[in-house]
């Protein structure tokens, strides 16, 4: 069920499995130890429902039958905004446990029925063919490599490896609250569209990739810390995608208002935590910091000269690296 490339990815490399416990993981758990594919888990106990004591028992167990590691995390209550702060918990976990472990590679049970759902909301929400082609089964990140290997595949083919193979896993409850959006589409119009037309579906996402290879250039982003930029590509859709590419490697995914923002303006704050400034040739992201009332005279002056910015400044007083960067960068121009 796997595909042969991606299998030639994972091979001799070291790879963490984002593990919960459901259908999707469960499923792709045995599939890497059916080819052989070495990896270990990690898991996050939200504490909200009952159920995921036992979710984390379960990783456990399987971890330790199959002589894996499994890496456990206890989150802090959430109070509001629960799908973004968990994602958020969630992923700097898994990136932490990359660092500390030398992970090459991070493992998500995304399925077809994921991107396919993903794909109908940006539609509805106004989105272009980048947007919409939404999920890849391999995506570089700054220090990893993010791998989708179930992308091809649609849920009910998973559950019937599982019970083909009477394999044991867990049903969220919570991915039956229609209340949450993502729940509406999936069981309102994606389900039903892959029921019927689930061969047809596979064969859109495939031309939908090779159109967005030659729509998108790949563009490397380069970063001091918290400050990233890259030279422009003189293509706007693809520049804005480079932008929102990044931003979801710092857990911040960029709404349809704010894409047409970056199309309209030189300069924006996004989500308050970010300023992003197309300038000179050039983009440039940085954490975003209030306006400061004393800065160096030397510091101004040069900005002046320069033409940095001034949004830019408070961020760039503070991180003396970031700023010979764009000195340089901008002497250069």
């Amino acid at each position: 069920m796997l595909e042969n490339r991606t299998l030639s990815k994972l091979r001799d490399k070291k790879n963490l499995l984002a593990f919960s416990g459901g259908a999707d993981s469960t499923a792709l758990f045995f599939l890497l130890l059916k080819h052989d594919i070495p990896f270990d888990i990690a898991i996050v106990d939200y504490g909200i429902r009952e159920q995921s004591k036992k979710e984390a028992a379960f990783a456990y167990e399987l971890a330790k039958t199959h002589n894996l590691r499994c890496h456990l995390l206890k989150a802090p209550k959430i109070k509001q905004n629960f799908e973004a702060k968990a994602r958020e918990i969630r992923y700097g976990f898994f990136e932490k446990l990359i660092k500390e472990y030398g992970y090459d590679n991070l493992l998500t049970a995304h399925h077809l029925g994921d991107r396919f759902e993903w794909m109908l909301m940006q539609f509805c929400k106004g989105a272009g063919c980048a947007e919409i082609a939404g999920m890849q089964s391999v995506d570089k990140r700054d220090f990893y490599t993010l791998m989708r290997p179930l992308l091809h595949l649609d849920k009910k083919e998973l559950l019937t490896y599982l019970h083909a193979n009477k394999k044991h896993y867990f049903e969220d409850e919570s991915n039956f609250d229609e209340d949450i959006k993502r729940n509406s589409f999936r069981h309102n119009y994606s389900l039903p569209l892959l029921e019927k037309y689930l061969s047809g579906i596979k064969k859109s996402f495939e031309y939908i990739d090779e159109d967005r290879v030659e729509l998108i250039d790949e563009i490397e982003i380069k970063s001091i810390g918290n400050f990233a930029y890259f030279k422009s590509s003189q293509n706007q859709r693809a520049d804005i995608f480079a932008i929102d590419k990044y931003l979801k490697s710092q857990l911040y995914m960029l709404s349809a208002n704010e894409r047409e923002i970056l199309k309209n303006n030189s300069i924006a704050v996004v989500g308050r935590r970010f300023i992003v400034n197309q300038d000179k040739g050039f983009v440039f992201i940085m954490p975003y910091e209030k306006e400061m009332q004393k800065m160096d005279e030397k510091f101004k002056d040069t900005c002046r000269i320069l033409k940095i910015e001034p949004k830019l400044r408070p961020y760039l007083y503070k991180n003396h690296d970031a700023f010979l960067k764009i000195k340089e960068l901008f002497s250069g121009v």
